[in-house]
């Protein structure tokens, strides 16, 4: 019978010690690490680890794991999460009207490239219905036109967080969905939504960024994955990645390649996310590959 599979991640103060108090405790509970990462921020004082170990031990429990590492955290002041490598995280997709990035993740969920359990599609136009049903996914139309009030805006809303909670959603990725989340609701998905930006920020944001880099003669385009915040465009960068172009392309062109950048750059980050990979580092974040 396989050993139960966890990975751990924290962070704290950098200090001396760390590492051998964090690899000391688990083997005197009977754990044997498989993988570990750790990274020391010299200018920020923090230090980040990523463990990923089997329990060996049958007579120790998951909850006394736990209880007698709160402990070793509560005593280094630690940010921590202990998560059950086996479980799935919990999924939600959100989009509008531009379905690539959609049907990318779709896909590599169906052939097993992305270890998550997708629960629901939300958007709010109906043009992506009868893909989810492809999937046997349930598909949620919240209409919510340009322009809307704000009063409506909130009700739209209130359903996508009603819709999370009664899911137990640990992730929202907004796959193209063309709407600015208020903020309220970017509070309400704090440290677990997604976005794909169509560009490679901090330049070009806003709208039809691929024409505004067109306009500006860029020899590459780009995408960015980040965090969801309330100063748009402005979240924790997760992944990036550019495209080499050229004077004869078009801004359709530019567009059609970027879209393609935008499905690996976004498909990345979800992984990395649902594998513990990920840890947010003030504005930045710390990545474990």
């Amino acid at each position: 019978m396989p050993h139960p599979e966890f990975i751990l991640t924290l962070s704290c103060k950098d200090q001396r010690g760390i590492v051998q108090r964090v690899s000391g405790f688990l083997a005197d509970h009977g754990c044997n690490i498989i993988d570990s990462a750790q990274f020391g921020d010299a200018q920020a004082e923090q230090f980040f680890m990523r463990v990923y170990f089997a329990l060996e031990d049958a007579g120790v429990s998951e909850e006394k794991l736990r209880g007698g590492f709160a402990e070793l955290a509560q005593s280094m002041d630690m940010d921590w999460q202990l998560n059950d490598a086996a479980r799935k995280p919990r999924v939600l997709i959100m989009v509008s009207k531009i379905g690539h990035c959609l049907n990318d993740l779709l896909f590599r969920y169906k052939s097993g490239l992305l270890p998550v359990e997708i629960v629901a599609i939300v958007s709010n136009h109906t043009d992506f219905y009868q893909l989810a049903a492809s999937y046997n996914i349930p598909f949620h139309h919240f209409p919510l036109m340009a322009g809307a009030s704000a009063e409506a805006k909130r009700a739209q809303e209130q359903k996508v967080v009603e819709l999370v909670d009664a899911n137990r959603v640990d992730l929202v990725v907004l796959a193209r969905y063309m709407q600015i989340l208020s903020k309220e609701m970017c509070d309400a998905l704090r440290g677990r939504a997604i976005n794909i930006h169509h560009s490679f920020l901090p330049s070009f944001k806003g709208a039809k960024p691929y024409y505004q880099a067109h306009e500006r003669g860029v020899k590459l385009i780009g995408a960015t994955a980040h965090f969801v915040t309330s100063d748009l465009d402005e979240g924790p960068i997760i992944e990036q990645d550019v495209a080499r172009v050229d004077h004869a392309m078009g801004p359709e062109t530019l567009t059609a390649i970027g879209r393609d950048v935008e499905c690996v750059v976004l498909a990345r980050a979800v992984k990395w996310f649902v594998e513990h990979r990920i840890l947010v580092n003030g504005h930045k974040t710390v990545i474990f590959r």
